[in-house]
């Protein structure tokens, strides 16, 4: 049997941008405030980022059951709708840009392990929602994607690279299907 010693598994190198009493004290009041579905006011859960440190813009709806790691890693641009039960595991930056729309339950998965490592070293890389992205519900985006300008992602759809402006990706992995036509009145 093939044994390896995980005593060097070391990942000292991760900063999660604050201290264990922040970090703490953001740990309740995601749970009470976000978290919690009895809680449907998104003035307060913007109030609340703020106050920890996210960036974010006017007309921003959070709906409930929102669960955000680190709002200090984050950034929500204007009119952007964070879905119910939406799941930000922002270990590293999360931008969002104005007029996005994350669907229901939509994941976006910033952390991963290296596989090839016998230690299996955390990787962490940001993801960038341009202006205009929507991600379907239950669609999930992982670490070192760009979703560019007003590109979609469909329900249920994982992502682990880039997608093309004004482009609808379905699958998992998601590809291509057509380009996104947005029609003026």
């Amino acid at each position: 049997m093939n044994t390896t010693d995980l005593s060097r598994y070391n990942n000292d190198w991760f900063d999660e941008g604050a201290g264990i009493l922040k970090r703490t004290i953001w740990f309740f009041v995601n749970a009470l405030f976000f978290i919690c579905p009895l809680n449907p006011l998104s003035g307060l859960k913007k109030f609340l980022l703020r106050l920890f440190g996210a960036k974010v813009g006017k007309g921003v709806v959070i709906k409930p059951r929102v669960n955000i790691k680190y709002p200090w890693k984050l950034s929500i641009g204007d009119y952007s709708w964070i879905g119910e039960g939406v799941w930000i595991d922002n270990l590293d930056r999360v931008d969002i840009g104005a007029h996005c729309c994350l669907s229901q339950e939509a994941l976006l998965l910033i952390g991963n392990h290296n596989y090839q490592n016998p230690t299996f070293d955390l990787m962490i890389a940001p993801i960038i929602l341009e202006d205009g992205v929507w991600l379907g519900a239950q669609s999930t985006v992982t670490g070192g994607v760009t979703c560019k300008s007003h590109s979609v992602l469909a329900v249920q759809s994982v992502t682990s690279s880039d997608l093309e402006a004004y482009s609808i990706y379905r699958g998992n992995p998601a590809v291509k299907v057509k380009e996104r036509v947005i029609k003026t009145r």
